[in-house]
């Protein structure tokens, strides 16, 4: 795990001190709201609803246990008790007063974490794999990379005013699990199938929200030491030729959907040209110093297989559903990644009290080499953990009612805040999650239906990546009421797609039956063992968008 140095220790410092400043003269009046609101989210101060809103970065999504605890700390003492993880690998504080922040800031900096960057026209933080350097279909691990892209990106002095805000993901593995298709930038590293040199494939112009595109590639493969001056040129594309009259048409994407991805590419690879790569380019040293951050914990020389577990799973069914649902094959022999789903039948999906947190940071420090992951998909995951201490990892997760076996199924939903929390929302997110769930609370008909993403969005603007949705809901106003689209075909893997609708907006008490009528054309249509989005592209949406009119018509669209 990486860890600062003296440089980033200075530079947190003297933001936190900016940032005080900035706070004490807008409390006193000097600044107004207006002039205060470009300083706070260059901070990750947001203007919510109800209260104030603080986005902290987990960059590449890696945290360890004493940072956990702090923000276990913060969530008791300036929150509610709980926070928020979010599609970003995030997590966000709903409830903060104002007179607070600087103190959450220097209570973050205490164990090098920070909230720069985390909102406005920037590049924001950069996310990975949650399984990175665990992975057997790896490559490389990715996390080295998103560090070097969030040094150098931080505060960049060319790139701290964009036309719109910049999201960057990386994955080292051939399935895509941090869905980069549809970010500003994805990138995946690979070897060059003649060379066997490690590189990236370069994928620009992804993005979801109020016009959805999946990105396209502009370099099949960049060598990896061109990395930074590659970016800089599509940076610096953008930069220049972004457009800023018009905020909702201000994405890299439209930039690229707009001239063409020939034409775009031709510009950054002019761009490329024309730099001066080594001075932008990290030395070799430094990427070397860096990933040696990311070296493999001190694994034991174990057996493939657990004996103990084996026998433990045979004499506990409700561990053996957990381990087979929630386990991920470790690279290493005798151990297991274990996802954490905060996901609850009846919960708040991502969200996390203080006193889970700090049982959770306990069991990854004896656990998992004191290290945890955040997923886009707010979840979490224990990287490292023993085969033989899975039992025992299982039993404290329970205790702490963090022992749900849904990772990837039905219930395990993706959802913003939404209306209950999110100034820009337009319908609630959080009751569709939990009114879904509870519909399919069953477990044994969690596990019949298998692999199946929901993704519920308050709004336009996705947060909650609904058009990715093997199911997405949407949540619109209509009339002065909350009205839910329903899209079907949606995948943020390798195979990204969006998705489409099957018929008109229903309201809000119709989306659990709808759900359920969408599952039974499923059921009826599906050959052998596929998964739901399987059936979908072997069909077609067809039969989908008849199950849903029928099930409109018999409950009758609403006035």
């Amino acid at each position: 795990m990486y860890r600062y140095d003296e440089f980033d220790e200075r530079f947190v410092r003297e933001r936190v001190a900016q940032f005080r400043n900035q706070v004490e003269r807008r409390l006193d009046g000097s600044l107004s709201d207006d002039e205060f609101k470009p300083l706070r989210l260059k901070n990750g101060l947001y203007l919510q609803l109800h209260a104030y809103m603080l986005r902290v970065a987990v960059p590449y999504g890696t945290l360890n246990s004493k940072q956990l605890r702090q923000m276990a700390l913060i969530a008791e003492k300036f929150d509610k008790g709980y926070a928020h993880f979010t599609t970003r690998q995030n997590l966000q504080y709903n409830w903060p007063k104002l007179k607070d922040v600087p103190e959450i800031l220097d209570l973050l900096a205490d164990v090098e974490m920070h909230c720069i960057q985390t909102s406005g026209n920037c590049i924001r933080n950069v996310t990975a794999d949650q399984f990175a350097g665990v992975a057997a279909d790896e490559v490389e691990d990715p996390r080295p990379t998103g560090e070097l892209i969030r040094q150098w990106s931080s505060l960049h002095p060319e790139f701290s005013w964009l036309p719109r805000k910049f999201k960057i993901a990386v994955t080292g593995a051939e399935h895509d699990r941090a869905a980069i298709k549809v970010h500003d930038i994805g990138l995946r590293v690979l070897r060059h199938g003649e060379t066997n040199e490690v590189g990236y494939e370069v994928i620009v112009g992804g993005g979801l929200g109020r016009t959805p595109m999946v990105g396209k590639v502009i370099r099949d493969f960049l060598p990896k030491a061109e990395l930074l001056a590659y970016l800089e040129a599509v940076m610096r594309v953008y930069n220049s030729e972004g457009r800023r009259d018009n905020k909702y048409k201000a994405r890299v994407k439209i930039l690229v959907h707009e001239i063409g991805t020939d034409e775009f590419k031709a510009r950054v690879e002019h761009e490329y040209a024309q730099l001066n790569g080594p001075t932008i380019n990290a030395p070799a040293e430094e990427v070397e110093r860096i990933a040696r951050y990311f070296a493999p914990p001190a694994y034991e020389t174990l057996p493939a297989a657990s004996d103990a577990l084996a026998a433990a799973r045979a004499g506990n069914p409700e561990l053996d559903r957990f381990v087979e649902q929630n386990g991920f094959a470790h690279r290493q022999p005798g151990y297991i990644a274990l996802t954490v789903s905060l996901k609850p039948v009846g919960g708040v999906p991502g969200d996390m009290s203080d006193e889970q947190m700090r049982a959770f940071a306990d069991i990854a420090e004896r656990y998992s080499f004191d290290e945890l992951r955040v997923t886009h998909v707010q979840n979490l995951v224990l990287p490292h953990v023993r085969q033989d201490d899975v039992p025992a990892v299982f039993e404290a997760l329970k205790a702490s009612g963090l022992a749900t076996a849904n990772a990837g199924l039905v219930t395990d939903i993706i959802a913003c805040p939404g209306l209950d929390y999110c100034a820009l929302a337009t319908a609630r997110s959080i009751n569709i999650a939990q009114d879904i769930a509870t519909t399919f609370a069953s477990e044994e008909r969690q596990r019949e239906l298998g692999p199946l993403q929901i993704k519920i969005s308050g709004c336009i603007n996705a947060c909650g990546h609904h058009h990715v949705g093997h199911i997405g809901i949407l949540g619109l106003e209509k009339s002065g009421r909350e009205n839910y689209q329903i899209t079907v075909g949606g995948d943020a893997s390798e195979h990204a797609a969006l998705g489409e609708r099957v018929g008109p907006g229903i309201d809000g008490d119709q989306v659990p039956g709808a759900i359920e009528a969408l599952v039974a054309v499923y059921m009826s249509e599906r050959q052998g063992g596929e998964e739901f989005i399987e059936t979908v592209r072997r069909t077609g949406l067809e039969p989908f968008k008849q199950g849903f009119t029928a099930y409109v018509a018999r409950v009758g669209e609403p006035a």
